[in-house]
């Protein structure tokens, strides 16, 4: 950690310009007084200009903090979630040199055609159309030279103020330490081309085989994995626009053509993302709409997998549930699927909780549940989570975040459409395949082999408990969580109070020294000793002011 901090000086300091250079003047709030856990940022918009003129690595930091509605408010939720990195294209020649090294051989060999004019340039790569020697069209995602060493540099300093940061209370909290690490293994794997391919596949996969939707309808693009490298991406061409840029012509060129083609696509993109979330527990977590595409074939596209979110069966159970308590305005059940989905060790105040989700419940009560905006609500509950200090899964962020621009994309391609007729139809199936699984015979024939092995345990586990309680050998162990608080607080206490007793240990022994100080050694030592038990006290009445509950 401290060899990172030393080895990015130039890093630091052009860092330190930056952040200054927009005006920090939050900074003297941490100074000031205020509550210790309650961690001064910056203004959202100032964040945002700070991480853009940051580079690359920090526009990706913002990006994943954009998905994380558990840890930050909604407005920084917004002011990151459009954040895109001002990086100039690269010239040809530089991306020729990559190309050539990735495929080892001649790109003459391989292309007919390259046009070396980017269709699209970001932090990581550049995107650009060619054929191939058999004629098919195919877009190569280039890396951009020399981003590895950047992210590398960056990434070991991000980590390093982690730790810094994660020994403080507001670090332990927030977990920055798990934060830090989640984001350089996901910019690590961002830079691996290959792993962005298999994602690509496993999606093409799992929409293949489904009962929901004809799988005809939706297109992920194919990989040409024998030209596919860390470093350079090779896939199908695609040929259409963003669907929201797209014109909808019907078969009949009528109006009411269109409405109904509109309200088809809006149900397919519901299914396809609703069975990655529920069932396959495998889903694209950047659906905005520049990653659907409407194709001139009349098909749907999803393209740019790279960013993917994974769910387990126990967290799909929970998520089905936490829609169908919002539907019901269920503010009590909000509370315990929360609690059930929490990674806290800490337990809330229950009522608490459940007044914060009534709170956030009643707004809906007048309001048609076909109006609900589920993305929204699911926000606020992360956010209700976060302001309970419960900590949640990052995973959900992912979930939350692609949710969101589902629901964006379905309310901007069709705005009426009507989200509760897209969910209700698919309700049944999912708990019918929670209850049953996709083999009820499978299910039927575990659950007989359970009762069976609980049948003939239980026998023997009963006769045990009654001999150890006949012989006072039964033990309970009994674990209540709230102490764990109550036991800081009372840490806090005895810390204090020590403070209290050494500083006035001192001052006294400094006022017993000068009283007969007749040496100047003596009278040195006595002011010493009134200045360590100045700073003393001066920290003790600070940290006192700090913790808020001086009042």
């Amino acid at each position: 950690m401290v060899l990172a901090l030393t080895q990015n000086t130039a890093r630091q300091r052009e860092i330190l310009e930056i952040v200054l250079g927009n005006g920090w003047d939050y900074m003297r709030g941490i100074l000031t007084v205020g509550k210790a856990d309650e961690p001064q940022i910056p203004p959202p918009e100032v964040l945002r200009n700070i991480l853009v003129e940051l580079g690359p690595v920090y526009v990706k930091l913002g990006q994943l903090l954009s998905t994380r509605p558990d840890l930050l408010p909604p407005r920084y939720i917004e002011a990151l979630t459009a954040l895109q990195a001002k990086v100039p294209t690269i010239h040809w020649s530089e991306i020729e040199q990559v190309i050539r090294q990735e495929l080892h051989r001649p790109i003459e060999e391989v292309f007919i055609t390259i046009n070396t004019n980017p269709i699209a340039a970001g932090s990581i790569a550049q995107i650009h159309r060619a054929t191939l020697k058999d004629g098919q069209e195919v877009a190569m995602k280039v890396q951009r030279p020399g981003i590895e060493t950047i992210v590398a540099q960056d990434t070991a300093l991000i980590k390093a103020i982690a730790e810094l940061v994660g020994a403080t209370e507001v670090g332990r909290d927030y977990d920055v330490v798990s934060l830090a690490e989640e984001f350089t293994k996901a910019l690590q794997a961002e830079l691996d081309f290959t792993k962005e391919a298999q994602y690509t596949e496993e999606l093409r996969q799992n929409l293949s085989k489904t009962r929901w939707f004809d799988p005809k309808d939706l297109v992920i693009p194919s990989i040409h994995r024998h030209l596919t490298t860390k470093k350079l991406l090779v896939m199908e061409w695609l040929e259409g626009q963003p669907i929201l840029e797209a014109p909808i012509v019907p078969a009949d060129y009528s109006r009411d053509g269109e409405q109904k083609r509109r309200e088809e696509i809006t149900t397919l993109l519901f299914r396809a993302f609703f069975q990655q979330m529920f069932v396959d527990g495998f889903f694209h977590a950047d659906p905005h709409p520049g990653n659907i595409f409407y194709l001139k074939s009349d098909q749907v596209a999803l393209i740019d997998c790279g960013m993917v979110g994974r769910l387990d069966p126990r967290t799909q159970q929970i998520l089905v549930e936490v829609l169908l308590a919002i539907v019901d305005l269920d503010a009590k059940r909000c509370s315990q699927l929360t609690l059930d989905l929490s990674e806290s060790s800490q337990l809330t105040e229950l009522a608490r909780l459940e007044q914060d989700y009534e709170k956030m419940l009643r707004k809906y009560y007048n309001v048609s549940l076909s109006q609900i905006n589920f993305s929204e609500a699911f926000y606020e509950i992360l956010q209700i989570a976060r302001a309970n200090k419960i900590r949640m899964p990052g995973n959900l962020g992912l979930y939350a975040k692609s949710l969101a621009n589902l629901e964006g994309v379905a309310r901007g391609f069709n705005p009426e459409v009507n989200l509760l007729n897209e969910f209700k139809p698919l309700m049944t199936d999912l708990f019918s395949r929670q209850l049953f699984g996709d083999n009820p015979l499978q299910t039927a024939l575990r659950a007989a082999l359970d009762i069976k092995a609980l049948s003939l345990q239980s026998p023997r586990q009963f006769e045990v408990v009654l001999d150890r309680l006949s012989s006072e050998t039964l033990q309970w162990n009994l674990r209540i969580r709230e102490l764990s608080g109550l036991r800081r607080s009372i840490d806090d206490s005895a810390n204090r109070l020590s403070f209290s007793i050494v500083v006035g240990s001192l001052i006294m022994g400094a006022a017993i020294i000068s009283t007969g100080a007749h040496t100047r050694q003596l009278a040195l030592l006595s002011d010493v000793l009134f200045t360590v038990a100045t700073l003393f006290g001066l920290w003790l009445i600070i940290s006192i002011l700090r913790s808020g509950y001086w009042k």
